[in-house]
């Protein structure tokens, strides 16, 4: 299969090109910059140049190929509605191009407001959040893709924007590594190289609608990362309360304070996908977030 992947040089997309293209796929990658491109021939990959506030690339490449991956996104949170209705935009102008035809559309999208306090499944279809502007899997939903939902936490070599590396810098900012409470609220967790083998595996098998669930592990407690975090950097470890939570983690309090299990139990049995590779912990422990 031809496969034209948005987010093609990122973290998880640099894992998902190499996973399709050693799987026999070819891949058509976006690109915005000659590094990018670069990147892109170095793994094996034909490139495509453009980028996501560039529709008439996203045409042109959606137009070239059998299956659609849209793992691209900007993570630039001090605009974050706006980038929101940029994915929003760049996802509806790929299902155009392929409306009306079998090709698959794989969107992403994540677990972490699935089912807030309670274990999400991949049946739960939550409706879009007023405060939370991003809608990549509604708006998937409206062109008939299929949406990958990621963990809070992709963990692996090379995670430099993620959660943790924000919990980690937070840490040495602040001289100790905190949760908030009894910290006893939990995350879910996918490591890249298995989320990358559940994006082809939904790509391959995927049914318009359906929701994938890349949880790897269903629950890990916030105080659990921050002692973990700690003991790697050699910081204390202390609570702070709800009320200083803001001072403490500035915009990622919320996150901080999210309690979002999540089940892959229909993810693992549909599409035959058993996660192999290294813990969260495990990596923590092992120096990933700390070299």
């Amino acid at each position: 299969m031809r496969v034209f992947v948005t987010g093609a040089t990122g973290f998880i997309g640099t894992a998902i090109v190499q996973e399709l293209i050693n799987a026999g796929h070819e891949v058509l990658g976006l690109a915005r910059s000659d590094a990018s491109a670069q990147k892109l021939i170095d793994a094996g990959a034909e490139v495509h140049r453009g980028d996501l506030e560039d529709l008439e690339s996203l045409r042109s490449g959606a137009a070239q190929v059998d299956g659609v991956i849209h793992a691209g996104f900007i993570h630039d949170f001090t605009r974050f509605p706006e980038v929101c209705q940029v994915d929003k935009i760049a996802i509806e102008t790929i299902g155009e191009v392929l409306a009306g035809s079998d090709r698959p559309f794989i969107v992403t999208s994540g677990t972490a407001l699935v089912s807030p306090g309670k274990l999400a499944t991949e049946d739960i279809k939550p409706p879009v959040n007023p405060g939370w502007p991003r809608a990549s899997e509604q708006t998937g939903d409206s062109v008939g893709a299929a949406s990958v939902r990621l963990s809070p936490s992709v963990h692996g070599d090379d995670d430099k924007h993620g959660f943790v590396p924000i919990l980690v810098n937070i840490a040495k900012e602040k001289g100790f590594s905190a949760y908030i409470g009894e910290g006893l609220n939990r995350w879910n967790a996918v490591h890249r190289l298995d989320a990358a083998h559940l994006f082809r595996l939904a790509l391959e098998n995927a049914t318009q609608g359906a929701r994938y669930h890349a949880s790897a592990e269903e629950a890990i407690t916030v105080k659990s990362i921050a002692e973990a975090i700690g003991k790697k950097l050699n910081l204390p470890v202390r609570s702070v309360t709800p009320e200083a939570a803001g001072e403490h983690f500035g915009w990622f309090a919320h996150m901080a304070a999210i309690d979002c299990p999540s089940s892959s139990k229909w993810t693992q049995e549909t599409l035959n996908w058993h996660p192999t590779h290294s813990a969260l912990l495990t990596d923590i422990e092992n120096g990933v977030y700390t070299q």
